[in-house]
């Protein structure tokens, strides 16, 4: 209900209507308590539209861990870039989610474990892992600015795309915005067959889990 006179009006048509009010000479009470009520709506509007973030690669850190039969592994992303878009009124809303992940800057620090990484993910056909927010189901203050979100998303992985639950931290600051949380998924949900070394005597688990503290800024 808050957003109704939003689209019954464009800001342009407010304003010519309250150039028109003045040119006028409105004198009566009601005309004026309408053009106090115009003058707020418009002042307000900063407020109520829709705030911008881009993720800034340089803070933020996203790595994805899982097991093998010699060891547990991580590799980290070198490389990603994303935006947020929050209207914060009354209530916090999240607009607009998409996070984009260069598949070929995940590094693990072994060029071999590298080489087989990028084979299972195709990079040479699939060059970005990426997730956009489809739905938000639910967005609980938590006191702070910070709050706990459940959202619905669609997770692009070597070309096979699957909507998931997502669950995330979310805190909110004039110029920033952090996202932290993690998510499970299975590699072969996404035709990912797993990583294989020294001619298949080791073998990596078909679980991982993705880990993310994204920082995006005004």
């Amino acid at each position: 209900m808050t957003f109704v006179i939003k689209y019954k009006y464009h800001t342009i048509d407010l304003c010519i209507i309250i150039l028109n009010l003045i040119v006028m000479n409105i004198t009566n009470n009601i005309n004026r308590r309408i053009l106090y009520v115009i003058l707020f709506f418009l002042s307000s509007l900063s407020t109520i539209q829709s705030q911008e973030y881009k993720l800034n690669n340089q803070n933020s850190k996203l790595s994805v861990s899982g097991t093998s039969s010699l060891h547990d592994w991580e590799i980290v992303a070198n490389t990603q870039n994303g935006i947020i878009k929050v209207t914060h009124a009354s209530h916090l809303e999240i607009n607009k989610l998409k996070i984009e992940i260069q598949a070929e800057s995940l590094k693990s620090g072994k060029r071999g474990m590298d080489k087989n990484t990028y084979k299972a993910l195709k990079t040479e056909k699939f060059k970005n892992i990426t997730f956009v927010l489809t739905e938000t189901n639910s967005i609980v203050g938590l006191g702070g600015e910070n709050y706990k979100v459940k959202a619905n998303g669609n997770l692009t992985v070597s070309g096979v795309t699957k909507n998931v639950t997502l669950d995330f931290n979310l805190n909110l600051k004039t110029n920033t915005i952090t996202i932290k949380g993690e998510k499970t998924i299975k590699m072969t949900d996404y035709n990912i067959e797993p990583p294989k070394a020294l001619l298949g005597t080791i073998t990596t688990g078909d679980e991982i889990t993705i880990n993310f503290n994204t920082i995006l800024e005004k």
